[in-house]
């Protein structure tokens, strides 16, 4: 089977974005008063990622700077779950992890915001350059070291995914097959079959990210990278994040998962039939996810898991010798 192709077939990572001076005057004041320290006098709001809502860099009057997110459980019921996890997950990282520091958050129940330091640096290039891929899977090899032993008690992956991870299950459970790519259709009862072990190889004492894309990286001027957006974390095998983020990485243009994998030190000593199983059910993941309907304010969400989910499957089928 030929390797899968570097080609650019992700959309862009795009939530519905709100404006800073869209949230209600009573949120904004409490964020300014209690948080800030200072009325907010310049908002630029900042595409990329996921994050159905506020997503802005600060400049006060006293001249301070912070990155504010902000959601609604209006917009999507599941958001501010999501953003107090993060407020809880970045408050536990150790000082010296490459990720912006938690400054404070505000909670009334229906809005949830994270005032964050604003971390200056920019977004890799889409497609990826291999010089800054590069850089950032050094900066991941040296994160993930420097995250094991795993410095708190965050969930482990085989408890947090444990129904995540059922996706070729789901479909076969199901019966539902449209949609989904002949060859997996025609090997599903394999998938499934292959994929059932995946937690215990996937069990570790790595705190992993567990989310990393292109849009939750910034990369600094210090030629060093900073990763962004914590609400996923586990603990894990250390290569358990490289292999999470490969396929949106393949995705976007950064070359063959396959060989990046092999290459990292993260992979070192991976039991290579422990890396398949957890790919397959991390294939089936996206695969799944991509075709159940678009939530609210994520308009891109399911295509970018079918453009992983492509990627996650013809990967697997190279390991498998196809």
């Amino acid at each position: 089977m030929e390797k899968p192709s570097p080609q650019l077939t992700a959309p862009p990572a795009t939530g519905v974005r709100l404006e800073w001076d869209a949230l209600p005057p009573h949120v904004r004041t409490a964020v300014e008063r209690d948080i800030l320290g200072a009325p907010v006098v310049e908002a630029r709001t900042q595409q990329g990622g996921f994050s159905p809502g506020v997503a802005a860099r600060l400049t006060c009057s006293d001249g301070s700077r912070a990155f504010v997110k902000a959601v609604s459980s209006e917009t999507n019921p599941h958001s501010p779950k999501l953003h107090r996890r993060e407020a809880r997950n970045t408050a536990a990282l150790p000082p010296g992890v490459p990720a912006p520091r938690l400054l404070g958050s505000y909670d009334d129940g229906t809005w949830v915001v994270l005032v964050l330091e604003d971390v200056e640096g920019v977004q890799p290039r889409i497609p990826w350059r291999r010089d800054e891929l590069d850089r950032v899977l050094a900066a991941l090899a040296d994160l993930s070291a420097g995250l094991t032993p795993a410095p708190y008690e965050a969930p482990r992956t085989e408890e947090a995914d444990a129904h995540t991870f059922r996706g070729w299950q789901q479909r076969l459970e199901s019966g539902e097959r449209d949609g989904l790519d002949p060859w997996v259709s025609a090997n599903l009862p394999h998938l499934v079959e292959l994929s059932a072990r995946w937690a215990e190889f996937a069990h570790g004492d790595t705190l992993c990210h567990a989310d990393l894309r292109a849009d939750n990286i910034l990369l600094t001027p210090d030629g060093g990278a900073v990763f962004v957006d914590w609400p996923h974390t586990v603990r894990a095998v250390a290569w358990f994040e490289l292999l999470v983020m490969l396929p949106s990485v393949a995705s976007q243009g950064g070359g063959d998962p396959e060989e990046l994998f092999a290459a990292h030190p993260s992979a070192v000593g991976a039991d290579p039939d422990g890396v398949t199983c957890v790919l397959a059910a991390l294939a089936g993941y996206f695969v799944h996810h991509s075709l159940l309907p678009a939530p609210p304010g994520l308009p891109t969400l399911r295509p970018f898991q079918a453009a992983q989910g492509a990627v996650a499957v013809a990967w697997l089928r190279r390991r498998l010798g196809e």
